[in-house]
This record gives structure tokens, C-alpha cells and sequence, in this order.
């Protein structure tokens, strides 16, 4: 009997979703800041999207959740087998959240190496650390505020490259961590240093539910779903299997997604007109609108995915319609 709450039950916050969603189908968008007070959902939407993606092939008992690629490319395996590839073994197994705690050392974070074991054994040597296990998974940090300045570094690096290296006294020892980063924080508590903030790809403010309705809703589906878990569940089960059908066929759709000369151009003078710094901006509306196309099988972004994708990135903006237009005629009496 599976106790998660389905994501599709989750009620308003569709913020929180479809940000959630987007980096799920394309993760290099570059993870989700959920910025909101308590009790707004934010824990409940990210244990539920895990439920939704889809298995993922392991070789059998890698610490590091790799595919075979990177298996043999990382040298994922003892300095003393001769033949890496007669005889691996694979699983299939769900994704899952890896949730990284307050109070972890760096050690447990990037793992730990046996320096003697090191120089005989290679990876062997290794005790794999969180990064280990977010490989492929969710990593997810709550309060990431409150988690100290040089581990949000490592984290956001290992995001960043994917890839999670460990050095010790001029022994180097690499293995890839490729994740879905979220996380989450009440403003209230502390903000998080603006340069890594702009280090994650969306950000996104959040409140309670404020529709009566909803609220109620809220109220009766929680009721319901701790009476008894197994019976909600399969209500929600055809709209959770159409969600994931979605998102896989989202995924293998992206590739194909194209984006204008134009849509280019607006995205450019946008992120002029908001004085974004640097081109993190830019390249998070693109890679986003080009996944919000790819989620709603648009073959071209559209000026609706666009539009969006710079919600999700810079925030809400009532005259965002308006400006590109304004662009958009701009560009047209400038080709003319």
C-alpha cells in the first residue's frame, strides 16, 4: 500500500506544480526555489511528483543509481575486475526523494575516501555520500536557508556539472550526480545569498490557499486520505497515470521543440528591460518556455509558453503581455 499523496489531489499551488513538473521533464533547467510559509504544501508537492516520474535502469547495487554508460565512463567499478561489461546486472526502480538533513557534514554530503584504500582499490575506496544517492533521484533541501553558506556551494556545483568530485591529499575520485534539485524555505527564517539563489533555475513565491472552497477541499481530501490511504489513491489513480503518460512523452518530446529568431530577441530585451545581471536569466527562460512547449506538445514555443516561462523565472508582471507586443512590433518595424 503506497502512503504518498497524489500529486494530482493537491489542491491550488499550481505554481508549485507545474515548476516541479518542468524540471522533472528537464532537469537542466536548474532545480525549483519554493519560497512560502509553512503548511503551503511545499513538502507534500515534492514527495508526490517522485511517485509520478518514471523507473529508471540501474545497475544492480550501485551505490550510485548510474546506467551502464556511466558505469563503465567513471570507472564505477573494482580496479581488479578485468571485464566490467560481461557481467552487469540491471534493476528497474522507482525514482525517489533524497532528502539532505540540517545538520550534515561535508563528509556526508560528497561522501568520504579511504585515502591507503585509495591508491589499491580506486572507487572502492569511496563511501558514497548524499550525492551518491541523488544521482538520477530528487535531492530535496528544506530550509535551505538555514544550511550553511559552503555546502550550498558543493550542492549547487554538483548540480551545475553533474558530476561530484572528491579530492583528498592529491587523490581524485569522481562519480556523476545528475538531480532534480528543490528547495524550500520560509523567508521569515533568513534569505538565501542572491548569488545562489540566481544559481537555481526557477524561484517561486507561494501562499496559502485564500478560496474558502478550496480550503474546505483541502480539509476533506487530507480527512479522506488518512482514513484510508489505498482507497484515495486508486480515486486518483487514472489522473496521476495520464500526468505521468504526459510528462514521459514530454521528455522524449523536448528535443524536438523549436524557438524562434524572434521569440529569442523578446527573451533578450526582456531580461535587458528587468536589469537581469549575467545571462542565467535568458538561458532559464529558454530552457523553460522550450519545456513548457514540449509539456503542452507544442512543436514551436508559443508567446503563451513564453510568457510562462518569464512568470516562473523573474515573476509575476501585469503589463507582460503588453511589453511583447511591444517588442514584437518593435522587431517587426525594425526588419521592415
Amino acid at each position: 500500500m503506497k502512503n504518498i499523496y497524489p500529486f494530482t489531489a493537491i489542491v491550488g499551488q499550481d505554481k508549485i506544480k507545474i515548476a516541479l513538473i518542468l524540471n522533472a521533464i528537464n532537469p537542466s533547467i536548474g532545480g525549483v526555489l519554493i519560497k512560502g510559509d509553512r503548511g503551503t504544501g511545499k513538502t507534500t508537492a515534492v514527495r508526490a511528483l517522485a511517485d509520478l516520474l518514471p523507473k529508471i535502469k540501474v545497475v544492480k547495487n550501485s551505490p550510485f543509481n548510474v546506467d551502464k554508460t556511466s558505469y563503465l565512463e567513471y570507472g564505477l567499478f573494482s580496479v581488479h575486475d578485468k571485464s566490467p561489461e560481461d557481467d552487469i546486472e540491471f534493476d528497474e526502480v522507482p525514482m525517489k526523494v533524497v532528502e539532505l538533513p540540517l545538520g550534515a557534514t561535508e563528509d556526508r554530503i560528497i561522501g568520504s575516501l579511504d585515502i591507503e584504500k585509495a591508491l589499491h582499490d580506486g572507487i572502492k575506496a569511496l563511501e558514497p555520500g548524499i550525492l551518491a544517492k541523488a544521482n538520477r533521484n530528487i535531492l530535496y533541501i528544506d530550509e535551505i536557508n538555514l544550511l550553511d553558506d559552503n555546502l550550498v556551494d558543493v550542492l549547487l556545483d554538483a548540480a551545475a556539472y553533474g558530476i561530484n568530485i572528491i579530492e583528498r591529499e592529491g587523490i581524485s575520485i569522481s562519480h556523476p550526480s545528475k538531480f532534480i534539485l528543490i528547495g524550500t524555505m520560509n523567508p521569515e527564517e533568513g534569505e538565501l545569498r542572491r548569488q545562489l539563489s540566481d544559481r537555481i533555475g526557477l524561484e517561486i513565491q507561494v501562499k496559502g490557499v485564500s478560496n474558502l472552497e478550496d480550503r474546505i477541499l483541502i480539509m476533506k481530501r487530507r480527512e479522506e486520505f488518512e482514513k484510508n490511504p489505498e482507497k484515495f489513491n486508486k480515486k486518483f489513480e487514472k489522473d496521476q497515470i495520464e500526468l505521468q503518460d504526459k510528462i514521459t512523452t514530454a521528455i522524449k518530446f523536448l528535443d524536438k521543440v523549436k524557438i524562434s529568431e524572434t521569440i529569442l530577441e523578446i527573451i533578450g530585451r526582456i531580461t535587458l528591460n528587468y536589469g537581469s545581471e549575467g545571462h542565467r536569466s535568458d538561458i532559464s527562460i529558454l530552457k523553460t518556455s522550450k519545456t513548457i512547449a514540449a509539456f503542452k506538445n507544442h512543436e514551436n514555443v508559443t508567446d503563451e509558453d513564453l510568457k510562462g516561462a518569464i512568470k516562473l523565472v523573474l515573476g509575476e508582471n501585469k503589463f507582460l503581455s503588453e511589453q511583447i507586443q511591444n517588442i514584437k512590433i518593435e522587431i517587426k518595424n525594425k526588419q521592415n
